[in-house]
């Protein structure tokens, strides 16, 4: 399974964010500490807002916050909001049908079970656990 950067660079915003929770962090200072594309991250905070996640301020003084406590914000769920295509074999596309190998195939189900207990592990971690926070 390969995450794309875009959830790579979402969990860090929520990881600095997490670690900073006492002050309001703006865009441009996330990217400069993890050495990103601002443009980027741009996208990546306005979907983290749309998701609930984060809670953001305009204006002078405003920044990006955390919009829960670190241990209420699961890691699983977070990468399930921001992989736009968990389809790790083409044959997970609705629209596929070039298999010769159907229907008596079985890749399909293994690699489903895969991406579930890979998915399962992430939602054994909070936010909390990634940032070393007791709870």
């Amino acid at each position: 399974m390969h995450l794309t950067r875009y959830t790579d660079y979402s969990l860090r915003t929520l990881i600095y964010l997490g670690m900073k929770p006492e002050k309001l962090a703006t865009i441009s200072e996330i990217a400069a500490y993890h050495d990103i594309s601002r443009n980027h991250l741009m996208k990546v905070v306005h979907q983290l807002g749309a998701n609930g996640y984060i809670d953001t301020l305009r204006g002078k003084g405003g920044g990006i916050k955390l919009a829960r406590p670190p241990g209420q914000i699961v890691v699983g769920d977070v990468v399930r909001s921001m992989e736009e295509n968990m389809d790790i074999v083409a044959c997970f596309q609705p629209d596929f049908s070039a298999c010769v190998l159907a229907p008596g195939c079985r890749l399909k189900t293994a690699m489903d079970e895969a991406l579930q207990s890979f998915l399962a592990t992430l939602d054994l971690y909070t936010l909390a656990d990634l940032i070393g926070e007791q709870q």
